[in-house]
């Protein structure tokens, strides 16, 4: 099990250094040289950013991609749940089907614990604390 996929890690990465030379637009290719993250990789990365409106992409000779106002409060969860689906620790062996021990497992209750402690933490680290900058 992975807490942070490749996709989000890029997505931190990229979001940091944008956020660090805040006064810049950054191209796809510079972001590739300067993150030394896979071009096929960040494109869709950037992509899903601009869709989910954290970045604003300028087309033409001089473009490339800065931060919006929404991306001041962007946590870690933010950005788990956009290239990870919902946060979950705990998958159920046996998913959506109906477990007989559902209301009774220990380990479900435990496990759902740590997860809610998890997801508390994690949604209070923005990426502005991560970058060493305010947004």
């Amino acid at each position: 099990m992975k807490l942070i996929t490749r996709d989000t890690d890029y997505a931190v990465r990229a979001l940091s250094f944008i956020l660090r030379h805040r006064e810049q637009k950054f191209s796809a290719t510079d972001l590739v040289r300067a993150l030394k993250i896979p071009r096929p990789f960040l494109r869709k990365i950037l992509q899903e950013l601009t869709n989910q409106g954290i970045l604003k992409s300028y087309r033409g000779q001089g473009g490339g991609f800065t931060l919006t106002p929404k991306s001041r409060g962007v946590t870690l969860i933010d950005l788990i749940k956009i290239f990870q689906g919902p946060f979950e620790l705990n998958e159920c062996f046996f998913k959506k089907l109906a477990c007989p021990n559902k209301n009774s497992c220990a380990l479900r209750k435990k496990i759902g614990s740590i997860e809610k402690e998890v997801f508390s933490k994690l949604s209070v680290i923005t990426i502005a604390s991560l970058s060493g900058r305010s947004a």
